[in-house]
């Protein structure tokens, strides 16, 4: 099933402990990267066979962690990033049916802090395992420690580690919309409280004016439809500034991460009311600076870059665009759907340069600018659909998810590439 190729290093190597990376911004630090490859892709050095689920790997420390399931189990599953052996599984029993015809697999991705792995199944069953060896350090069911709002798809925003808390996006009957739990026992911290629920985006830091501030994009399973973007300080859980932005309709749900750009955050749908960016003053107070409807990131995130917005818009397949947008006016630069292949892609950029992977398997090098995007390399890894996963990047290796069977009776499988320069 996995088979080791060996290959040189790159110049600069960096975990990736989080599905958004280690600046949780889509970006990294590597460098002496792979630019060119064959017309079949960079080479594959060894693939695993995976379970149902949207998740991401975490990878550090040479070991790479997959959450999954199989049999109405959720998995945890530990690998070598060098060879794809599987070091250990960690497996309980989350039998779950989405009303509204999704999968059965989770939707939060695995966090690595600090030799921990934390994960968050898809009925909130939340657990701190020692990355070493797999073992449970503690473990929560957030259903009996919480009155949880009722939920479209499950638990669904991958939790954050700051310092010695653990974020949770959470929703519940009283209120406490994100809460922070110690993050050696899982006892809670704080208690962020709004009447927003939770929705399936994930929280990420912020500094404004010197303090830390954790974001988070809202809503939840409510009717009327409410939610929005929640600026809460990451010391005691205060709600600092709420601005509401959610789709009209009731069944709709927030998935894209927020994205930062100096004092600005960039927040989206798919629905009805696709981007706004939000001014954060230095008062805290925050207002809507810009709307932009037709930059309506759906299942992936934005990425910011030297104060523009980059991202694939676009609710369905057939009208979804690369677009790039000006950060500081709300300025639509351009749109360019990269011959119809990519459509509701993935962004990662690193090396001087932005990695895509298209929702059906296919993976180029783009060169983006404000005056346009332009596609250095390609190739069709596969041919899939729903490859939604963004790409993780560690050690000059790349790891995609293949998240449904493909042509070729090609199976749901987690592939590492080698993207190491020579």
């Amino acid at each position: 099933m996995a088979a080791l190729v060996l290959a040189g290093a790159s110049a600069c190597a960096a975990d990736w402990p989080r599905f958004l990376g280690p600046n949780n911004d889509s970006s990294s630090a590597e460098t002496k990267l792979l630019h060119q490859w064959p017309k079949e892709g960079p080479r594959k050095l060894w693939e695993y066979e995976k379970g149902d689920g949207h998740t991401g790997p975490a990878i550090a420390g040479g070991k790479v962690v997959l959450f999954h399931a199989l049999d109405g189990d959720e998995d945890v599953d530990c690998l070598d990033a060098a060879s794809g052996k599987r070091l250990w599984r960690v497996s309980y029993s989350a039998d779950y049916q989405s009303q509204y015809g999704a999968g059965p697999g989770p939707r939060t991705s695995p966090v690595i802090d600090a030799g921990v792995v934390y994960t968050l199944g898809i009925k909130g069953t939340l657990q701190a395992l020692d990355l070493a060896t797999g073992a449970v350090k503690w473990k929560k069911e957030l259903a009996n420690d919480y009155r949880l709002l009722p939920t479209f798809f499950g638990q669904g925003g991958t939790p954050l580690v700051m310092g010695d808390k653990l974020i949770v996006p959470l929703g519940t009957e009283d209120q406490k919309s994100v809460v922070a739990l110690d993050k050696q026992t899982g006892r809670e911290v704080w208690a962020a409280k709004y009447p927003w629920g939770s929705s399936y985006s994930s929280p990420v830091p912020a500094q404004f004016y010197g303090r830390e501030c954790v974001l988070a994009f809202q809503g939840g399973m409510a009717d009327p439809p409410t939610g929005g973007l929640l600026v809460i300080d990451a010391a005691n859980g205060q709600v600092l500034s709420a601005t509401p932005h959610r789709a009209r309709m009731f069944a709709s749900v927030s998935i894209s991460a927020p994205v930062i750009s100096g004092n600005d955050v960039f927040v989206a749908e798919a629905y009805t009311e696709g981007g706004a960016c939000v001014e954060i003053a230095p008062d805290f107070t925050a207002k809507v600076a810009w709307r932009a409807r037709k930059f309506d990131t759906y299942v992936t995130s934005a990425v910011a870059f030297q104060g523009h917005f980059y991202g694939f818009a676009g609710q369905h397949p057939q009208n979804a665009d690369l677009v790039c947008y000006e950060a500081a006016s709300g300025r639509e630069l351009w749109r360019d759907d990269l011959g119809s292949k990519y459509q509701r892609g993935s962004l990662l950029r690193a090396d001087g340069a932005f990695l895509a992977l298209g929702e059906n398997g296919d993976l180029a090098w783009l060169d983006l600018t404000p005056k346009g995007a332009k596609i250095t390399a390609a190739a069709k890894l596969f041919n899939a659909p729903e490859s939604w996963t963004p790409p993780a990047l560690s050690d000059g290796r790349l790891f995609i998810c293949q998240n449904q069977p493909g042509s070729q009776n090609s199976k749901p499988r987690l592939i590492c590439y080698d993207l190491r320069g020579q």
